[in-house]
């Protein structure tokens, strides 16, 4: 249950500093345009990831109120 939010996450997350790492380590070389626009991407991604993470799933009991 709690699996697949979690592996969500850290693949969002993972991507998230995967965008940061190579954007400044890599790419600003050839464009820094490119490696601020893939920052911003990247910027985007953790509140993306938060929403993935405590998303409702149709299997999740703990969100029933009855």
């Amino acid at each position: 249950m709690y699996t697949r939010r979690r592996r969500r996450y850290f693949v969002l997350m993972t991507v998230c500093l995967v965008l940061f790492v190579s954007a400044w380590g890599v790419v600003r070389l050839w464009s820094v345009p490119l490696a601020i626009a893939m920052c911003l991407v990247a910027a985007a991604i953790p509140p993306i990831a938060a929403f993935a993470a405590n998303r409702r799933e149709p299997d999740d009991r703990w969100w029933d109120e009855r």
